[in-house]
């Protein structure tokens, strides 16, 4: 019996946070504008979320304010206006608090994987308690690059001891669907925050869903064979 059989054959779910554990994309869209609108900057939302969901903040920063400047104050500042406008409506997305407990019953780990500050992380993951019920947690603190590289999704499936085709990404943004298909894994697309359409060229793409409600772990799992090839980058 291969002693090491347990190990490579362990499963795990990652997540995306922002817009995919919370409905949130929307007022993050908000206050960057408005943000950028006091630094002199008027952007079309949907233009700016198509080029910068799944960015690192400080990337943002540098491709509306230049490399120079102080993305750690400028942030700090963005992220008031986010929590202000978001905080009274936190929550997660249907479904979702009943899937990862199926998933917890069946061994399946469980990984966020997100863009997002340390300080957005614990705003919305000890905001809705949900921190304990994960195996990991890897944010842009963790990782040199942000998606697409696949950096924050393997560094997940390391941490949760899982092979990259054993696990099964879920997110809302098509460069962090690339970001998936470059660590080698599949996705569950939610659409809330674009239209299916927006994700109809990715070929590790398992399911296109409004929400958790109708998933089922075991289903999912069955779905992802053959496994990808890695595109690391």
């Amino acid at each position: 019996m291969n002693a090491f059989a347990p190990a490579l054959a362990k499963r795990a779910f990652l997540f995306d946070m922002d817009g995919t554990i919370v409905d949130n994309m929307a007022f993050h869209t908000t206050s960057w504008l408005a943000f950028f609108e006091r630094h002199g900057h008027a952007l079309d939302a949907d233009a700016f979320f198509r080029d910068t969901a799944g960015r690192q903040g400080h990337e943002i920063i540098a491709k509306y304010l230049g490399e120079d400047a102080d993305h750690v104050t400028l942030l700090a500042e963005k992220e008031v206006v986010y929590r202000e406008l978001y905080g009274p409506h936190l929550a997660t997305v249907l479904g979702f608090d009943q899937l990862i407990a199926s998933a917890r019953q069946a061994g399946v780990g469980l990984v966020v994987g997100t863009a997002a500050p340390a300080e957005n992380i614990a705003f919305t993951l000890d905001g809705l308690d949900l921190r304990h019920r994960f195996d990991a947690i890897v944010g842009a603190a963790d990782v040199q690059r942000g998606k697409p590289h696949p950096d924050v999704f393997l560094k997940g499936a390391l941490l949760a001891g899982a092979l990259p085709h054993n696990c099964i990404v879920f997110e809302d943004a098509p460069l962090g669907v690339e970001a998936a298909r470059r660590a080698g894994m599949r996705v569950v697309v939610l659409t809330t925050t674009l239209p299916a359409e927006a994700f109809a060229a990715f070929d590790n793409v398992i399911a296109i869903v409004p929400d958790f409600s109708a998933l089922d772990v075991d289903a999912l799992f069955a779905s992802v064979a053959p496994a990808l090839a890695p595109h690391h980058q």
